[in-house]
């Protein structure tokens, strides 16, 4: 059974009155009001965007998906210059805001009481009525608060399975995608695919961290597919994710997306996917590691840095690469309004991208979500978000099958761990993470519907 979208799509007899009207329109322009011919064919361009958005709503999700995982603000900052680095994300967090609107038109809103967008709002007001941080406008903050917002936004629709089969599809192969176009920019000689990070690490079109939470991602959803259907082609992409995972040399998601491998492997039933081939795929892993690792350090050229991956292993793995350096620093601010914070933004602003270690660690940003939301809405804020999260997803995985529920939870379990040590929650790849769980939970709550009563 398919949902039925709330406003009918158009059909051909349709498409084709309105194209001849658009066509009529700028003819009778052109002729009687010159003056506002000009203005017609923007207005045609963006109602021809509307139908297409419309008419291809999954389509277009997953294709806008697929962008978000490459993290391309990266490859325009390389080609075209750092002032492109926030109006490329600005771009597309603001494309997923529109699709999400016309997803919120097409299939009808619902009210997703304990969205976590919500909590940003209510930091957004108080940051206001307290005080911004010095420097801080209400128009950054206004900015802030859209792009903290985007990643939950599809969750105030009732989507389709088809919707929500489309964007997980799009999440599993989302960061081999990002690889294999990497791949030709690298031959083209437009940007290499690894960068020297303190080791070689994977790149694609982004940045090693980047592509490591949006892999880490990638990894879930085929841990969600392979339980519910048993496809060799997920179980091999599964594979393909974590070696990406191992090459960018991110210690955090490669560490979590195992332990959340491991443990559904003991915890998830499913008889598509049993037992048997389950230790199979464990000890096939394990024996694998040495060749692995030969491989990779075969690969590496005479002279160059080892791969990442197995330098932090085998030289430092406590290492926090320089994060201790810009905790102080928000610690500092959050401690001089330790209940209502500076408002949504303030993260941003703490450390100037000028100062000695923005400029020694090339970052500025806490990378310590919890740190970050304690700056920017205070103890109250941050208690606000972490409970609104928490019944957010309590309540949507209790629809879900029995193997959806695990792995989803376990993975927000991960998310709160991983969020010690990175930004999860305000960088692009939190729209992929978001969005995938979103069309896990429609798809679920679809199901669940149409069980009998």
């Amino acid at each position: 059974m398919r949902l039925a979208p709330v406003l009918p799509l158009p059909d051909t007899a349709l498409i084709a009155v309105l194209a001849a009207a658009s066509l009529g329109a700028l003819l009778s322009c052109a002729l009687l009001a010159p003056a506002l011919f000009w203005l017609l064919p923007p207005a045609a361009t963006a109602a021809a965007i509307l139908f297409l958005a419309f008419r291809f709503t999954p389509v277009l999700t997953a294709a806008w998906l697929l962008i978000a995982a490459a993290t391309v603000e990266m490859t325009a900052a390389d080609l075209l210059g750092e002032a492109y680095f926030q109006p490329t994300i600005a771009l597309v967090k603001g494309i997923g805001l529109g699709l999400a609107a016309v997803a919120a038109l097409r299939y009808g809103p619902r009210l997703d009481l304990f969205n976590p967008a919500f909590a940003w709002l209510a930091m957004f007001a108080s940051g206001l009525s307290h005080g911004l941080w010095p420097g801080l406008t209400t128009a950054d903050s206004l900015r802030s608060l859209i792009g903290s917002v985007a990643p939950f936004a599809f969750g105030f629709s009732k989507l389709s399975p088809g919707w929500a089969t489309a964007v997980i599809r799009a999440t599993v192969w989302a960061p081999l995608l990002s690889i294999a176009i990497g791949a030709i920019c690298y031959a083209a000689g437009i940007r290499p695919l690894f960068i020297d990070s303190g080791g070689l690490r994977l790149a694609g079109l982004g940045h090693p961290a980047f592509l490591a939470s949006v892999t880490e991602t990638a990894a879930y959803a085929c841990l969600v597919e392979l339980y519910r259907y048993g496809r060799r082609s997920d179980l091999f992409l599964l594979g393909a994710n974590l070696l990406l995972l191992l090459l960018t040399g991110a210690r955090a998601p490669l560490s979590l997306a195992l332990a959340v491998m491991g443990l559904s492997l003991l915890l998830v039933r499913s008889v598509t996917f049993p037992a048997r081939y389950r230790l199979v795929l464990v000890l096939a892993g394990i024996s694998t590691l040495p060749l692995a690792a030969m491989m990779v350090f075969g690969l590496v050229p005479s002279g160059a840095s080892v791969v990442r991956a197995f330098q932090i292993v085998t030289v430092n793995p406590g290492d926090l690469s320089g994060r201790e350096l810009l905790w102080p620093n928000f610690e500092s601010a959050a401690a001089n309004s330790p209940w209502l914070g500076w408002g949504v933004g303030a993260g941003n602003a703490i450390i100037p991208p000028n100062a000695p270690v923005a400029r020694l660690l090339q970052t500025w940003a806490a990378h310590n979500e919890y740190l970050r939301v304690e700056v920017e809405g205070g103890q109250i804020g941050r208690a606000l978000l972490i409970g609104m999260l928490f019944l957010w997803v309590r309540g949507h995985t209790r629809r879900l099958c029995p193997s959806d529920r695990t792995v989803m939870r376990l993975a927000f379990v991960a998310l709160a761990v991983h969020a010690f040590t990175d930004n999860m929650l305000i960088s692009t790849p939190a729209c992929v993470l978001f969005t995938f769980a979103v069309a896990v939970f429609a798809r679920g709550a679809w199901e669940h519907a149409q069980q009998p009563a």
